[in-house]
């Protein structure tokens, strides 16, 4: 069945690019509801000119919301409201099995916590989640799509269940060349995945904050190197902590596909962009997929199976 969170689950933080305070508040929702964002200083936006009085607080986390942004992914309607960096809270909803709720933000961007998904992780497998009267659909992908650009390329094609294989390539002795290949069945996402961290390089932290970027970015927040050096405290969480978190950032990006996806994804050198140009480019062809009931037999495999229990079945 559909689902949605027991009670209501809130975070305080900063954005990681803005580094603004932003506090942010996970709502149950009804069936058929999926992700919405709902920006709570739309009035306060417009006194300063920003957004106008009129526009709708509301951003659906979709595929087609998705609007070019630097290092993240931003989610904008048609009034220009925008709400951003969202992979890890969407990560963290589709590895739990959440498919309906309702996200209240005083701001423009998701606050970066750790810089991982598991302190969203933590309060959500806290509160626990409800079934809802209605069944679960999914995505099939039916034949292998792909989008290159220079060497990097993202790949979906037909599988029994999700799985994600990734690798990354980078100069820094730190972090090197990476693979790594999940089933995100049994609570893959939560074993595996959610506690590593988003990371960069020395550098590429100073010509951000140059340029207006990575401003709420911390030591604490981010895994930051310098050639072969991890300069973050404590070091690093996994020796590949790099390629997991960027199977965490794929994981997140994909749920924007509205529905659970049944499919293997490939990802060389990709990143939020690719992604979403990967999903654009399945919907756009009527025969790379189906929306289908999932039998019981498909539940069991999806990415939230049996990491929480619904504690019962609510009216539509």
């Amino acid at each position: 069945m559909q689902t949605t969170l027991a009670k209501t689950v809130t975070f305080e933080g900063v954005g990681l690019h803005s580094g603004a305070p932003v506090r942010m508040a996970l709502h149950p929702a009804p069936t058929d509801h999926g992700i919405t964002f709902r920006r709570t200083d739309v009035a306060k936006a417009a006194e300063l000119g920003t957004l106008k009085p009129s526009a709708d607080p509301r951003v659906v986390a979709l595929w087609d919301r998705v609007t070019p942004s630097k290092l993240c992914t931003l989610i904008e309607n048609a009034d220009g409201v925008s709400v951003s960096t969202i992979e890890h809270i969407m990560a963290a909803l589709a590895g739990l099995g959440v498919t309906n709720a309702l996200i209240e933000i005083d701001g423009p961007e998701v606050p970066i916590l750790d810089g991982s998904a598991a302190p969203f992780v933590a309060k959500i497998r806290r509160a626990g989640l409800r079934a809802l009267s209605a069944p679960l659909s999914a995505i099939r992908v039916l034949k292998p799509v792909e989008v290159r650009s220079g060497e990097a390329w993202a790949r979906l094609e037909p599988a029994a269940a999700l799985e994600i294989d990734f690798a990354i390539d980078f100069a820094d002795a730190a972090i090197g060349r990476q693979e790594k290949r999940l089933k995100m069945s049994n609570g893959a996402f939560v074993r595996e995945l959610m506690d590593s961290r988003t990371f960069c390089r020395q550098s590429d932290v100073e010509f951000m904050q140059a340029n207006g970027l990575a401003l709420g970015g911390t030591y604490e927040n981010a895994v930051v190197v310098d050639g072969a050096k991890v300069l973050s405290p404590g070091g690093l969480r996994h020796a590949d902590e790099a390629v997991r978190h960027k199977m965490l950032d794929a994981m997140g990006d994909l749920a924007l596909a509205g529905a659970p996806l049944i499919a293997r994804y490939v990802g060389h050198r990709a990143g939020h962009a690719m992604t979403n140009q990967l999903l654009r480019a399945l919907f756009a062809d009527a025969r790379a997929w189906r929306r289908e009931t999932c039998s019981s037999d498909e539940v069991h495999r999806l990415p939230g199976a049996g990491v929480l229990r619904p504690v019962s079945v609510a009216a539509r």
